[in-house]
């Protein structure tokens, strides 16, 4: 089974989600405000896979999803790696700041539940950079759940620049995809999707062409 190119309900996405193995929460059950330790996974700058441009990833750890296939298993845990701190902040501001680096991509784990950390990170990154460096997260949320979740995940939505959205589906892995991992996921543009009020998929300004399945 694929999910239809029609953007489903958030019923469906559940339903679909649930059926391949993965858990589902009920909104706002999950709140990275009480679940997060603040430990980061890893930290991998100037790399040209986690999105678009020369990137610079950061990997939050704690991901109560468990999709099965996870290619990144030992982040799920939420105390997996080492607490973030200063110096790795000073360090991910530095990288960022060589006129290079496109952005910052966040990963994990689930990044939405890892507010704590990135709020503030963020918040500090549009002060410096303003809209110089985009923002991309992988969630295994999809838009269409975040939007409707506690304020803290849709905080951190509105200061992404694109979202790869939907938890991974191991029958629809396809290693042919660009920045996504299983057909289910989508490529978001974030402010394009909030103007129209729908999930509208990422152009690329590079290809001038969409990334669709």
């Amino acid at each position: 089974m694929t999910v239809p190119p029609s953007t489903p309900s958030v019923r469906e996405q559940v339903d679909y989600a649930r059926g391949h193995g993965v858990r589902q929460p009920k909104i706002g059950q999950w709140d990275g405000r009480l679940l997060s330790r603040n430990y980061v996974a890893d930290y991998k700058p100037f790399n040209f896979v986690d999105g678009e441009g020369v990137r610079c990833s950061l990997y939050m750890s704690g991901c109560p999803f468990k999709c099965p296939g996870c290619y990144n298993k030992a982040a799920q845990s939420f105390q997996y790696g080492s607490p973030y701190d200063d110096r790795l902040e000073e360090r991910i501001f530095a990288d960022l700041a060589k006129p290079y680096v496109a952005g910052l991509s966040l990963l994990g784990g689930e990044p939405f539940l890892a507010t704590p950390v990135l709020l503030p990170l963020l918040q500090q990154l549009r002060t410096k950079f303003g809209d110089t460096k985009t923002v991309w997260a992988w969630s295994g949320y999809t838009w269409e759940q975040l939007r409707m979740e506690n304020k803290d995940k849709r905080e951190l939505l509105a200061m992404c620049d694109v979202l790869v959205d939907g938890p991974f589906i191991q029958a629809e892995f396809d290693p042919n995809l660009p920045f996504r991992g299983s057909a289910n996921q989508r490529i978001i543009d974030v402010s394009a999707s909030e103007i129209a009020g729908r999930a509208t998929i990422w152009q690329s300004k590079a290809t001038a062409r969409s990334i669709v399945d």
